[in-house]
């Protein structure tokens, strides 16, 4: 019903920048609450950053200052800008929407992942 698909992920070295990009397509009315979530080996996934439709952000301590997080309502697409990349932001990054559908029950949705990896 509904896909987040992303792209941006890649190779970077430590104190550079990559902007991430997600779009979201389907049955979709709108959407509430998007985000940014790492999943890193033998852990839980967790959202990092996370967009309100009014702009209203949050950010975990670990990105706070270096990762701005954004969104188009229009385009139903979320961007994390990432600066000052560090070795230990590695992580496959997910997209994350809480989407209302357009029979209007709401469901979230994670996109497949893209892999960022910060090399020292």
């Amino acid at each position: 019903q509904v896909q987040l698909v992303e792209s941006g992920g890649g190779l970077v070295q430590a104190g550079g920048s990559l902007r991430l990009s997600c779009a979201a397509s389907g049955s979709i009315f709108s959407i509430n609450t998007m985000g940014w979530g790492t999943q890193a080996p033998g852990k839980q996934r967790e959202l990092v950053a996370t967009i309100t439709p009014g702009g209203s952000t949050n950010y975990a301590d670990s990105v706070k200052g270096r990762f701005t997080i954004s969104r188009d309502n229009a385009k139903n697409t979320v961007y994390l800008q990432m600066n000052s990349l560090k070795p230990e932001d590695t992580a496959v990054y997910y997209c994350y929407g809480q989407v209302v559908l357009t029979s209007r029950a709401t469901s979230a949705y994670w996109g497949q992942g893209t892999q960022v990896t910060v090399s020292s």
